[in-house]
């Protein structure tokens, strides 16, 4: 009998698993997984300020979260992070950066950085819930 259940937090065991299995499948479809979480912090004078993190896999890298504590924001972190991501993963062979944010949070700041909209998925309650989907190409 198969038994579904939910987990709020996996175990070192199930990532090796989802690991292993993305590698065979890739292998399978011969192409290459290079799948790797990453994440680069800021701190000011030893004290956490922000993180960027994401995945790298396949042929991009996806920013997962990037958050700066509300007292340091404005003061060019979130684009220092960014430009860090860009600098580690340039010339390695991927070919895009990409993320997704939604309309209340970050679109903006992610266009000035140089990221361009694929598109725009709209909910139809709020606004704010609009979820972009950008891009920025090596």
């Amino acid at each position: 009998m198969l038994n579904i259940e939910y987990k709020e937090n996996l175990n070192e065991e199930y990532y090796k698993i989802l690991d292993e299995e993305f590698e065979k499948f890739a292998i399978k479809n011969e192409v290459t997984c290079n799948y790797k979480t990453f994440a680069f912090i800021a701190k000011e004078n030893n004290k956490f300020v922000g993180i960027i993190t994401g995945k790298s896999y396949y042929k991009e890298i996806h920013i997962s979260d990037l958050i700066v504590l509300e007292e340091y924001r404005n003061k060019h972190i979130g684009s220092k992070l960014i430009e860090k991501v860009e600098e580690f993963y340039k010339n390695k062979g991927f070919e895009n950066i990409n993320l997704t944010t939604y309309e209340f949070q970050a679109p903006n700041f992610y266009k000035k950085c140089g990221f361009k909209v694929e598109f725009i998925r709209e909910n139809k309650e709020n606004p704010k819930y609009n979820k972009y989907y950008l891009v920025k190409y090596f």
